[in-house]
């Protein structure tokens, strides 16, 4: 099953890509795709619910606007350096451990909705990335019993403000957390839909130039080792994002300089089984 949200950027209602390729309004059953929902089973309820309803749930137009595939979240949790051509095309060592930082919610957009280069910006950069979302509270998981605590898996592109990120104070978070930098969607594909999440093909391109082109098979820590890695330093609650890293392909690994966004560039990204994205670069303000 796969799970969006669609209508007015922060009055999106819940639905489902069904299989005739109609987006059907659930919104008769939940109320969003938010903890309350992950917490209880929801997914699997919604799939018994819709066995007798799905014919009688509204249609929407393919025009309609997508929203972010899960409602706001605690938190989103980012894992750096987790492909190594990535960590060597940004001059580091691949670490020992998963590097963690955090991704402000409030960056959470649609997945065709414009990118905002901010206010200042000269070296916004994008990462496609695939992310999980937590299914059921999270907290000292074994690696063994990681995978049942994921609800299901879906498109990320964790952009970047380089600058902000690795030239103000050295806290990525900075550079991670502007508005309409975590595009995510278009759907969440519930976990028992996606045979093997470490071998997904994932790309990007920016104007028609194919970018970034790689495979999770590359993965430094795979996303056992990822959740219960994580869940040793916090608790992470039903909703919750975790997005696995990005593979080599960056703008600021080209040589010989980097390339970064500007106004009016289009970002194209997707993930095998999970769908794709569609971002136009726009300027603070315009």
């Amino acid at each position: 099953m796969k799970l969006l949200r669609f209508g007015e950027p922060g009055r999106e209602k819940p639905g489902v890509w069904w299989h005739t390729h109609d987006i059907i309004d659930v919104s008769a059953f939940v109320r969003d795709y938010d903890e309350a929902f992950f917490a209880d089973n929801g997914i699997l309820k919604l799939s018994v619910w819709l066995m007798t309803h799905a014919e009688t749930c509204p249609r929407l137009p393919p025009t309609t606007r997508l929203g972010p595939c899960i409602a706001r979240p605690s938190k989103i949790v980012c894992i750096g350096l987790n492909y190594a051509q990535h960590a060597a095309e940004s001059g580091m060592e691949p670490p020992k451990e998963p590097v963690i930082f955090f991704k402000s919610t409030t960056a959470l957009c649609g997945p065709n909705d414009p990118v905002i280069i901010p206010r200042g910006s000269e070296k916004t950069d994008w990462e496609v990335e695939l992310a999980f979302v937590i299914g059921q509270k999270a907290s000292y998981v074994e690696e063994a019993d990681a995978m049942q605590y994921i609800a299901g898996y879906c498109v990320h592109n964790d952009y970047s403000e380089r600058a902000f990120q690795m030239e103000r104070g050295g806290q990525w978070v900075k550079g991670k957390s502007a508005d309409s930098f975590a595009p995510l969607g278009p759907w969440l594909v519930a976990r028992d839909e996606v045979p093997d999440p470490h071998a997904l093909r994932l790309w990007l391109s920016v104007n028609g130039k194919r970018m970034q082109d790689s495979s999770t098979a590359d993965f430094i820590f795979n996303i056992p080792k990822v959740l219960s890695y994580v869940s040793q330093f916090m608790t992470l609650l039903p909703g919750d994002v975790i997005s696995t890293g990005t593979p080599q392909g960056v703008g600021l690994g080209q040589k010989p300089a980097p390339w970064y966004l500007k106004p009016g560039d289009v970002v194209e990204l997707g993930i095998d089984g999970l769908g794709t994205q569609r971002q136009e670069a726009v300027a603070y303000g315009s």
